[in-house]
């Protein structure tokens, strides 16, 4: 497994991400804890999870998951650098009593308590906000965030899905308060097919010193081989990939981007994910198997080595919108 740094921090994180929405409601626990021994034996430390993460009457039971699973000891817990998020709603049935979700500074205390009984730790490495908030202030989020470092609860503090201005607003302000680090990661859309991130949240990014963790790095499946998986097994797209390939045009390009892998002997899912990791500024996109053999994939794709000739092909297939502020301002 190869390394690097998140973002301006000193931590040091695998170039892939272990995500783990699935474990629980499509991977069952013994599975779930397999994939998690098997991913640490390969060298991946970071996990990234998220209160949410069970969904439905089964919120928490991903975070429930992990935690049985660093209880069985082996050094488990202190290997990983682990990940989760704050801000959805926790009712099963949807209807949050007020203060129950969000960024309040209530509603942080509150849940990064019960992520940790959930987790079975007394620490978080990197706590997330999952959304912005456009109730709350940062200067009280700062305030709730400095609270929990000073008790040891948590450690650092990364966004999810944060435009670019919200990334440079939290952290301007958290310089202007002093004595708190501000965010040092985001996790982002970002993916060969959707590359709308270089416009404005990966620049920020940069300049603010952050790890771009991307989601989603196969498009939903779209960039996993999903039309020769049609044709050769009958397998048929769902979900987001079935409504992109209903897309004629986006059909084509995925069709050229079959086909420019199949010429070159590189597996689509592979090569989408290898794809991530030359860009810059991205820490490790988040892979998330249901399956070994599929964590198996996506390990191979952090020693494969795209050419300049691929690359190239790629861009031609997917074209990013170009160099930010050119690209929209002239």
């Amino acid at each position: 497994m190869k390394y690097t740094q998140l973002g301006r921090t000193g931590l040091k994180v695998s170039r892939l991400v272990l995500g783990t929405m699935n474990f629980g409601p499509q991977t069952d626990e013994a599975d779930s804890h397999a994939i998690m021994d098997a991913a640490l034996d390969a060298g991946i430390n970071y996990f990234d999870t998220a209160n949410v993460y069970g969904w439905g009457e089964n919120k928490g039971r991903t975070e429930e998951i992990i935690g049985n699973w660093f209880a069985k000891g082996g050094e488990r817990r202190d290997k990983v650098v682990l990940a989760t998020k704050v801000y959805g709603n926790m009712a099963a049935d949807g209807d949050a009593w007020p203060n129950h979700d969000k960024l309040s500074a209530l509603n942080i205390r509150r849940a990064v308590d019960a992520s940790l009984k959930r987790l079975r730790t007394d620490y978080i490495d990197v706590y997330q906000f999952h959304h912005i908030d456009r109730r709350t202030p940062f200067e009280e989020i700062w305030q709730a965030v400095d609270v929990l470092v000073q008790q040891g609860k948590i450690l650092y503090v990364g966004s999810s899905n944060f435009p670019g201005y919200k990334i440079a607003q939290a952290n301007e302000i958290a310089a202007r308060r002093g004595g708190t680090i501000g965010l040092v990661s985001e996790q982002c859309l970002y993916n060969l097919a959707e590359r709308r991130a270089e416009m404005e949240v990966i620049p920020a990014a940069q300049e603010y010193g952050l790890g771009v963790i991307p989601w989603s790095p196969l498009q939903g499946g779209l960039l996993g081989g999903v039309i020769k998986k049609e044709v050769e097994g009958g397998r048929r797209a769902s979900g987001r990939a079935a409504d992109s390939l209903a897309n004629t045009t986006l059909r084509a390009q995925v069709q050229s981007y079959e086909d420019l892998l199949d010429k070159h002997g590189i597996e689509p899912g592979e090569a989408a994910l290898a794809w991530l990791l030359t860009r810059p500024g991205v820490t490790g996109p988040i892979v998330g198997p249901r399956t070994a053999a599929q964590l198996d994939s996506a390990l191979r794709a952090v020693e494969l080595e795209l050419s300049d000739e691929l690359l190239t092909g790629l861009d031609e297939i997917f074209p990013g919108p170009g160099p930010s502020p050119e690209a929209f301002a002239w």
